[in-house]
């Protein structure tokens, strides 16, 4: 079985100048909505989940729990219906399981079957089985999974049924919600008590939905806890606007004179708000409106007005809470005046593509200052040009360059930009209609 369809080529050209406005409601949250499938898919009853992301990412989570056994209705315009199987109903696979470009498919999954009874093998595309997989499988086996990968410690992924989990106490060595959330759904399956300690907070969405489905789970200072045994209870999940692609919208018009948007419905959960606090650090001009709070995630519309930013020594603590807004965020400090660094962050080296070379040669053949460090990037504000820059199939780098665009002095060719709709389906229609001007 070929899967073509993400290695089509797809360019974004780009015209200089405009300005941001008008309301914008961009797609559900890809973290939420990978989670609401695999535990509604292990709950008792029916979930219904609303604002789903129907990008391949997440599609491929759908996917693979259709191929466990798991009936799952739609999605139809974000609705959709999943008929859990209850802890212990899913069903071996008829054949390897395709995740496509998802790390959290694969990491999360990973966790979760290795504690089935029967075999799983988790494939990917190109980019994700070059991705490292050890972070979750070397802590999987501690607990007594027993998971082969290649010699490079990459996917394919071949879980064995036949691993009998033991609860442990795990001290990650790097902050991941991959790997966090990776253990915990392994521990629904280990005896005893499974508890995860992070040396910097990271999203949580894993813990609050797992109690949203009336999952027992202890939480202390760093420390997250919980025992095996339990049941899932079908709930609602409706999943609020992803801010990792709502801050496309926060920079671009930071950046763009004349700019003022309202972003809708976003997830503000504060392991996620890294990028409002450092833009703010910047000197943007950020609002919150209307904050709510919709199925134990915090929710609010942001208003964002142009306003001249300064650059900043990014605070480290913030790091982890940014860690996937950062190709714009270089964007951001690319247009502000004085000189933004960003260390601590070597993370952002093993994502889909190396983001600090890759952003940081981009800037460059835009005219702008941008010396990669091994865990960050030191970035001169000045004057964006034109030029042609390469995505390296990463969504994110090539929605950051679009973004870019704003504040260029000529056309910016963006190519390699099928990955897209991996996170953001439809960003050149939300793009165009918020006032960027951008085709294929």
């Amino acid at each position: 079985m070929t899967h073509q369809s993400s290695q089509d080529e797809v360019t974004f050209i780009t015209g200089p100048g405009g300005r941001l406005s008008g309301p914008v409601r961009v797609p559900g949250d890809k973290s939420i909505s990978h989670r609401s499938i695999m535990l509604g898919a292990l709950a008792e009853g029916t979930t219904e989940i609303s604002g789903f992301l129907e990008g391949e990412d997440s599609m491929a989570t759908l996917q693979a729990f259709r191929e466990l056994g798991v009936a799952i209705e739609g999605p139809d315009q974000g609705n959709v219906r999943v008929h859990g199987v209850g802890m212990h109903g899913l069903k071996k696979p008829s054949a390897e399981l395709y995740l496509g470009n998802s790390g959290t498919s694969m990491r999360l999954m990973t966790g979760l079957l290795a504690g089935q009874k029967f075999d799983t093998v988790l494939t990917g595309d190109v980019s994700l089985s070059g991705r490292p997989m050890k972070r979750v499988t070397g802590p999987l086996s501690e607990m007594g999974a027993i998971i082969q990968t290649t010699e490079l410690g990459t996917a394919p992924l071949r879980i064995s049924g036949n691993g009998e989990l033991q609860g442990f106490h795990y001290q990650m060595p790097v902050a991941s919600a991959q790997v966090k959330s990776c253990l915990l759904l392994a521990g629904l399956y280990a005896s005893g008590e499974t508890c995860v300690t992070e040396p910097a907070p990271t999203r949580d969405h894993t813990e609050r939905m797992l109690a949203g489905f009336g999952y027992p789970v202890e939480q202390k200072d760093a420390t997250v806890c919980l025992k095996s045994g339990g049941r899932l209870q079908a709930t609602r999940v409706d999943v609020p606007a992803d801010i990792s692609s709502a801050a496309f919208f926060l920079v671009g018009a930071s950046i763009a004179e004349g700019s003022d948007l309202i972003l809708e419905h976003v997830g503000v959960n504060p392991t996620r708000t890294g990028v409002l606090d450092i833009l703010k650090l910047m000197g943007a001009k950020i609002e919150l409106l209307n904050s709510r709070e919709v199925g134990g995630e915090p929710v609010a519309d942001i208003r964002v007005q142009y306003s001249p930013l300064k650059g900043i020594v990014i605070p480290e603590h913030l790091v982890p809470l940014a860690i996937d807004e950062f190709p714009v965020l270089f964007i951001a400090a690319a247009c502000a005046e004085g000189e933004t660094i960003l260390t601590g962050a070597e993370e952002l080296r093993v994502k889909e593509s190396d983001r600090i070379q890759v952003m940081a040669n981009g800037l460059v053949t835009l005219g702008i200052k941008a010396r990669p460090t091994p865990d960050g990037m030191i970035i001169t504000g000045g004057e964006l040009g034109q030029g042609t820059v390469v995505s390296h199939g990463d969504h994110r780098i090539a929605m950051a360059f679009a973004i870019a665009s704003l504040r260029a002095k000529g056309a910016i060719t963006i190519q390699d930009c099928a990955n897209v709709d991996t996170s953001f389906p439809g960003f050149l229609e939300t793009a165009q209609h918020s006032g960027l001007t951008i085709r294929s």
